[in-house]
């Protein structure tokens, strides 16, 4: 293996110009391309210590994606029909409270803030059985949500099933939602479904690239959603990194859905999609291309991140984390970087207008060579 990784790279001048052309151009509406390294070159003065040390890193870092490639399956729990609501995930309902969850499932993985001025703990295996619960001060449950195959109902339905199987199962959805300082209208062009159940607000989110799948769930308890004083919630430092962690995990959760790798969260990348973030609901733009001229790839350079190949996804406006995830997976763009088997990092930043609207920038990349 040594030697012939030794001889990729002895000839890496004769096939590098000819394999480039392969290098994927730029997706619509998102950006991600390949960065192009031409600089690193080997001496002309051979230096077979240099040689095998390069050699060597490179299969480490061959051997490394391999395993996290290979991750190790994680049983399923045995679902059961939920005894007193409509709906569970992970045989977890509305109403349970903390101590019999984590029971079942330890300690969250995660707790960061939401919309509902809650946190969400997430529970997850290396993000297998993936599944977020928000609780109330007495510690029951009022809020749920899942990306995996967790869900049981009464009603049959599971992920998977499809959006004309919901809709003749469950009948027309909420046109909007009532709050009792205010009601807002359901806006969601075919991508989810909002029904009142059990005195609840379930969300039935949709994949349109996958024949209009459930594709996740969200259940929130009427009287958390009521709590709400305005369409958005006020912007706060605990809100913002709250959704940028959650955006974070949707996205390997979904990563798992489809057997990639997980990303590793870096920090600088989050500082310099936090930054787009700010400048974009500071002055009143909404563009990978900033007022100043500089791409993704300018500004990660800017802030001296190392990167092969990097992509950036932008969202703005919606409600949550959930939410703008869902979305950018509808988005055949932002969904190709989501899913881009080559990113191994990410970093998420968020940032609010004067209206509160939350802004999202996630910045993938790799600083590995992919042969």
């Amino acid at each position: 293996m040594l030697l012939i990784i030794l001889l990729a790279f002895w000839t890496r001048p004769f096939w590098e110009d000819s394999a480039r052309e392969f290098i994927p151009e730029a997706v619509s509406d998102t950006f991600h391309s390949a960065k192009d390294f031409t600089t690193q070159t080997i001496d002309n003065d051979f230096d077979f210590d240099k040689v095998r040390d390069q050699a060597t890193s490179l299969y480490n870092s061959v051997i490394d994606s391999v395993q996290e490639k290979e991750q190790k399956q994680v049983e399923k729990p045995e679902l059961a029909t939920p005894d007193e609501q409509s709906f569970s995930i992970g045989n977890v309902e509305l109403g349970d409270a903390k101590n019999d969850v984590e029971e079942m499932y330890g300690a969250p993985s995660r707790e960061s803030e939401n919309e509902y001025g809650v946190d969400w703990s997430t529970y997850h295996e290396n993000y297998q059985n993936f599944m977020m619960v928000a609780y109330d001060e007495q510690e029951v449950v009022r809020g749920l949500f899942t990306n995996q195959d967790l869900l049981s109902s009464q009603f049959n339905i599971a992920l998977g099933d499809t959006k004309a199987v919901v809709n003749d199962t469950l009948g027309e959805p909420e046109e909007l939602i009532r709050n009792g300082l205010f009601n807002y209208q359901i806006t969601s062009e075919g991508e989810y479904d909002v029904y009142q159940i059990d005195g609840n607000y379930v969300t039935i989110f949709y994949d349109i690239h996958e024949g209009n799948e459930v594709t996740a769930i969200q259940i929130i308890d009427e009287d958390l959603e009521a709590a709400k004083d305005s369409l958005y919630t006020t912007g706060s430092e605990e809100l913002k990194e709250g959704f940028e962690y959650q955006l974070f995990d949707l996205t390997n959760s979904t990563r798992v859905n489809h057997n990639l790798p997980v990303l590793e969260w870096n920090e600088a990348a989050r500082e310099t999609a936090r930054k787009h973030s700010t400048d974009m609901a500071e002055n009143q733009f909404f563009s990978h291309t900033n007022l100043q001229g500089q791409s993704p790839f300018d500004r990660m350079e800017e802030d001296e991140i190392a990167f092969t190949t990097a992509g950036e996804n932008l969202a703005y406006g919606q409600f949550s984390s959930i939410f703008a995830h869902q979305g950018l997976m509808n988005s055949l763009g932002h969904r190709k970087n989501i899913l881009h088997n080559g990113f191994t990092e990410l970093g998420v930043g968020v940032a609010f207008n004067d209206n509160n609207q939350p802004f999202y920038t996630e910045n993938f990349f790799s600083n590995q060579w992919l042969y």
